[in-house]
């Protein structure tokens, strides 16, 4: 058998994590949900999470190291055999072509490889069937999607998740609960979604205006915002809410970035 170490493929950002107390902290993270809400974990790896999350009920694993899949399905076979477990191999950026990756309401934990954990983020965010995610990422990232406005972590993530729900940042990893480590620190963060957040289409103008409005940091609003609407548009859109045209994008509330898409 080979070790962790040779089964970790850098080219799919594997990072096997297999710390006791951190894989107990993110079970004990997952909010109590209704019986019909699906357990979906992205990156199965070698199930030391995936054997945690089967004390919870039923759950769907997805997999994309084909490599993987023989010690997994001899791992879990009884799980497998049962129903309890449902294994499903392949990308799941490939699989996720549409807005939703499941056909009902579902809760997404997962250890995210770095290279794609904002884009499987962002996509848990827009998917109306989603209720929300536990999932942990580089630190820095997870610190986006949780800031605060005003912070100056606060982003077009931070945006994004407060438009939906509450994200909380739970606890740092370090590099040392994982074979390979890692070169930085991970965190695991809950976003918990409200009950009718926005649609889809609205979370994608948004996502647009988001883009636009955060492409330089540093810069004002107004300055950044000019890039793609007329400036005297701006001007009046941000009178109208009585902000400041010197603010940065930081500096404003996810509730005005909903006012400014709807004037503009």
């Amino acid at each position: 058998m080979k070790t962790k170490q040779s089964l970790a493929k850098k080219h799919f950002g594997q990072n096997f994590l297999e710390d006791e107390n951190v894989l107990n902290a993110i079970i004990q993270s997952i909010p109590k949900m209704e019986q019909n809400i699906e357990l979906i974990e992205i990156g199965a790896g070698l199930g030391d999470l995936t054997n945690k999350l089967l004390s919870l009920g039923n759950i769907t694993a997805y997999e994309v190291d084909k490599e993987l899949i023989p010690y997994l399905q001899n791992r879990f076979s009884n799980a497998l055999k049962s129903g309890h477990l449902r294994l499903e191999i392949g990308d799941v950026l490939e699989i996720w072509d549409s807005q939703s990756l499941r056909k009902k309401p579902y809760f997404l934990v997962a250890n995210l490889p770095y290279y794609i954990a904002t884009l499987l983020v962002v996509k848990t965010i827009k998917d109306p069937l989603s209720k929300g995610c536990v999932v942990m990422t580089q630190k820095e990232v997870a610190e986006k999607f949780c800031a605060e406005c005003g912070e100056s972590n606060f982003s077009a993530l931070s945006v994004l998740t407060q438009s939906v729900g509450e994200a909380t940042l739970l606890f740092d990893v370090p590099p040392s609960a994982f074979v390979p480590q890692p070169k930085v620190t991970s965190s695991v963060f809950l976003l918990e979604k409200l009950a009718n957040p926005p649609i889809f289409k609205e979370l994608e103008h948004l996502e647009s205006l988001l883009k636009v409005a955060f492409s330089a940091p540093r810069k004002t609003i107004l300055n950044n915002l000019s890039k793609a609407y007329p400036k005297q548009t701006i001007i009046d859109a941000l009178q109208s809410l009585a902000i400041a045209s010197s603010k940065r994008p930081h500096e404003i509330d996810t509730l005005n970035y909903h006012r400014l898409l709807k004037i503009l």
